[in-house]
């Protein structure tokens, strides 16, 4: 079967589905497979849940005309979502970077719906499955996607701009995350910048933050940037930060902004989506209400009131460079108690041991009452500091948990310690 007519199959369906426990009616079912499932055994049952075709790759699983047969069935998925993002021919904005990835979308998105039918990456699908999923998602109606794309290693930034063909784009920043993967810092700026080779050899434009370093030094002779800075000589727009209390607030084009983000480090988030907004076309008063309008959720720097307490929750992921910059924000609240319960950072690699005492390290020297550090790699830190306890597991903290009250709390930790269990306890 060519693409085309795969094309024109995905065209008849009511879109397509790679969770056979989630089938809608008319869907085109994708039977992807893992190291501890084959989505092929699927099929059959996804048919009868009311799908309307069934794409498989092992031909002992075809049972009728509404079982497709491929070579390959992510390699179909990848090239369908490719061939349907020619055919569509919309614009299309892609974002990766160490940090800030999710939310600097959901801002984008929120920005640019304002003035067009926009759609976005959902949640996190940004690897080389939500990727394809989220082109298929769009439609003729559609006049701007938002993608987003993750990546733990070399070469996957550019097998997905070779998925989407984004004709913008925009890296949040360089950050200590996935070092396991990459190979270090140097590994993360070269990996991330797979964005930029792609684009400048399109001859496509890059939205840039005039105010970090290594964006100035990867896009110096880069004619087509649009930048942001908070210095009105180096940018096309000039964003000045305001205050954070405990919300980013901040002024462009002589309008103040009042955000309902926390931390100075969403400031480079909002200032990309306002500058993205612009060069749009959006209009000043349509970029205030957006923005003004944007509540986090997910446990992404959500600011939660529990009794007495003050919760900044943003467990849904940690590296050692989001770590910092959320200290650092706690550390800045005039709060009068202020507690920290910090999980492990995971996908480190050797430098697992060093960027967990460094974090321990830190927090002695901060403004803070009380730190709570959780997991096997927190458990192997040493500090003679008092203000800390340290705990091999969440259960082992569940266990000695004692009543916390009148407190600003940050709770932070990589995805899989779930830290978001601690609620239950305050």
């Amino acid at each position: 079967m060519t693409i085309e007519q795969l094309h024109k199959i995905f065209l008849s369906s009511s879109g397509i589905c790679s969770d056979s426990r989630k089938i809608f009616q008319n869907c085109l079912f994708i039977a992807l497979s893992g190291d501890n499932f084959n989505g092929n055994t699927f099929a059959k049952q996804a048919l009868e849940k009311g799908a309307k075709y069934a794409l498989i790759d092992q031909k002992e699983y075809k049972i009728n005309d509404q079982t497709i047969l491929v070579n390959n069935s992510l390699e179909s998925l990848q090239k369908l979502a490719n061939y349907h993002r020619k055919y569509l021919g919309l614009k299309i904005i892609s974002l990766t970077g160490s940090n800030g990835k999710t939310t600097t979308k959901e801002l984008i998105n929120t920005v640019l719906s304002k003035k067009y039918k926009t759609v976005a990456t959902v949640g996190n699908l940004n690897n080389h499955i939500g990727v394809p999923l989220t082109l298929l998602s769009m439609n003729k109606d559609t006049e701007i996607g938002i993608v987003e794309m993750g990546a733990n290693h070399q070469k996957e930034i550019q097998f997905l701009c070779n998925i989407a063909e984004p004709d913008y784009g925009y890296i949040t920043n360089f950050g200590k995350a996935h070092l396991e993967g990459f190979g270090g810092i140097e590994g993360i700026i070269k990996g991330k910048s797979e964005l930029y080779d792609y684009l400048i050899e399109n001859d496509k434009d890059i939205f840039m933050n005039a105010d970090d370093t290594i964006q100035q030094q990867k896009l110096k002779e880069y004619k087509k940037t649009v930048c942001f800075s908070s210095s009105k000589d180096k940018c096309d727009y000039q964003i000045e930060f305001k205050e954070v209390n405990p919300f980013v607030v901040f002024t462009f084009d002589n309008t103040r902004i009042e955000s309902k983000l926390i931390g100075t480090y969403n400031f480079t988030n909002l200032c990309a989506a306002t500058t993205i907004g612009k060069h749009f076309n959006v209009s000043t008063d349509d970029i205030k209400s957006a923005i003004e309008s944007y509540i986090p959720s997910n446990n992404r720097s959500q600011i939660i009131d529990k009794g007495n307490n003050k919760i900044i929750m943003d467990a849904y992921n940690a590296n050692p460079s989001s770590m910092e910059v959320a200290l650092d924000n706690l550390n800045k609240l005039s709060d009068n108690r202020k507690i920290a319960i910090l999980g492990d950072m995971f996908e480190l690699g050797n430098d697992a041991p060093s960027e967990h005492q460094n974090i321990a390290d830190l927090v002695t020297k901060l403004n803070l009452d009380k730190i709570y550090l959780i997991g096997e790699n927190f458990n192997k830190i040493y500090s003679k500091n008092d203000k800390i306890e340290i705990f091999s597991s969440f259960e082992n903290f569940k266990l000695n948990f004692k009543e916390i009250s009148n407190s600003t709390i940050l709770i932070k930790g990589s995805r899989g310690m779930a830290l978001e269990r601690v609620l239950e306890l305050l």
